[in-house]
């Protein structure tokens, strides 16, 4: 159990539901890699100071560090590995 700003209980399943990155019990690796990196990008596209400072580490402009961010953010973590299918054979 949580509490919110009110000081009211809040259910772990309702924290799961309302924030995405949170994972559940069947998210793999991948998926939880994949929500943590887009959320520090989006948090670097979000937060002006943090986009200057990465612009000036790479001698390169705001906006085009934004765009490199906003790129990075579609497979942060490279593509999903493969499934593996179970073999019917017995």
């Amino acid at each position: 159990m949580a509490l919110n700003a009110g000081g009211a209980s809040i259910s772990t399943e309702l924290l799961k539901a309302r924030y995405v990155g949170t994972g559940h019990a069947d998210s793999t690796k991948h998926e939880f890699l994949t929500n943590q990196h887009r959320d520090t990008l989006s948090s670097h596209v979000g937060h002006y100071d943090h986009l200057s400072y990465y612009a000036v580490a790479q001698n390169d402009a705001i906006g085009r560090v934004r765009m490199q961010f906003l790129e990075k953010m579609v497979q942060p973590c490279g593509p999903p590995p493969k499934k593996k299918i179970p073999d019917s054979r017995g």
